[in-house]
């Protein structure tokens, strides 16, 4: 365990070591697989931010097949890392999520189209095949699409949704006319594969009106009663925000720190970086705090579904400053 100057001065007080202090053991679960995505939380870990907090923090990976509202609700993370829609849409489903914190600002979501196919605004969507993910990352793009008034079940006058898988294969395929993409990850991967900028379309959620809040910080409800787990939280908050600080002021060295957690070796240096650099780019200017007045206006989003909206009443606490007060008042 490293030994903080405070708890120095706390162990003299007190006649013992540090060493002799239990850490408040504590698991956060993640949207997905081990990448510069969650590079805040992989600093706080390797710099010993959690550590300084109390804390001792396991991070579990995430991936294709893992959803972490399934994850919290059989009680397998006191934490997770999940996007507003799909977690409003567990929560109208009887999961009772509450957002504590949001260190993602801006949305990276977008739809990447060949320029090959003619598309040059979401007016030529109609008649197109779409690549769209799905395990609750469907949900922005199909209120993207209500909001246009373009029906999802194919046809003349509506899109083709192919449920894409976690690649961009559909695209260089020429299975879709357009894929989803996410700014700092899926679309260099598009790049990298050896199309060029100038060869594609993009359509950022954020420029459309229609982005949602991503990657936010969710507990379940009944956990919040418990003053002890909201001062553990608001620690854990406290720590991440200050990694994502950090990640955003060292981009090489904190995609360094995310490879050296990577286990399946499937990252390359090149791509983290570039990764580090993109998503520093929408968690800047957060302090972890939520932003009401986003939260309200992804709600808007969802309820724009038309007849068949992500969710269809508005959410009632749903989101909470407890523990963002705690950790930053």
């Amino acid at each position: 365990m490293k030994t903080t100057l405070y708890g120095s001065i706390a162990a003299l007080g007190l006649g013992f070591a540090p060493a002799a202090w239990a850490l408040d053991d504590m698991t956060l679960q993640l949207k997905w697989v081990t990448q510069a995505q969650f590079a805040g939380y992989y600093v706080a870990l390797e710099n010993g931010f959690f550590e300084e907090e109390g804390l001792n923090v396991t991070i579990r990976a995430g991936g294709p097949d893992i959803a972490p509202p399934q994850v919290i609700a059989g009680g397998g993370a006191d934490v997770i890392v999940e996007w507003m829609p799909a977690a409003l849409a567990a929560r109208e489903n009887g999961l009772p999520l509450v957002n504590i914190a949001q260190p993602f600002a801006r949305s990276g979501m977008m739809l990447t189209c060949l320029a090959e196919t003619g598309i040059t605004s979401p007016e030529d969507f109609p008649g197109r095949t779409l690549g769209v993910w799905f395990f609750g990352n469907e949900f922005p793009f199909l209120s993207w699409m209500s909001t246009l008034g373009i029906p999802t079940t194919g046809g003349d006058d509506g899109v083709e949704v192919l449920r894409q898988g976690f690649n961009v294969d559909p695209l260089l395929q020429r299975q879709a006319d357009c894929i989803s993409t996410m700014t700092y990850n899926e679309f260099w991967q598009v790049i990298d594969a050896g199309i060029s900028e100038d060869e594609l379309v993009t359509f950022k959620y954020e420029d459309q009106g229609v982005a949602t809040l991503e990657d936010g910080l969710w507990v379940l409800e009944d956990r919040l009663e418990d003053p002890d787990f909201v001062d553990k939280m608001a620690r854990f908050v406290r720590a991440s925000m200050r990694g994502w600080e950090w990640a955003a002021e060292n981009v090489e060295e904190a995609a360094m720190i995310v490879l050296e957690f990577d286990d399946t070796g499937a990252q390359t240096e090149e791509h983290q970086i570039r990764m580090m650099g993109e998503v520093a780019l929408l968690t800047e200017g957060s302090d972890g705090t939520l932003n009401i007045e986003d939260a309200e206006r992804t709600v808007a989003t969802l309820l724009g579904g038309g007849s068949d909206p992500v969710i269809t009443a508005p959410p009632e606490g749903a989101w909470t400053s407890v523990v963002t007060d705690a950790a930053f008042n």
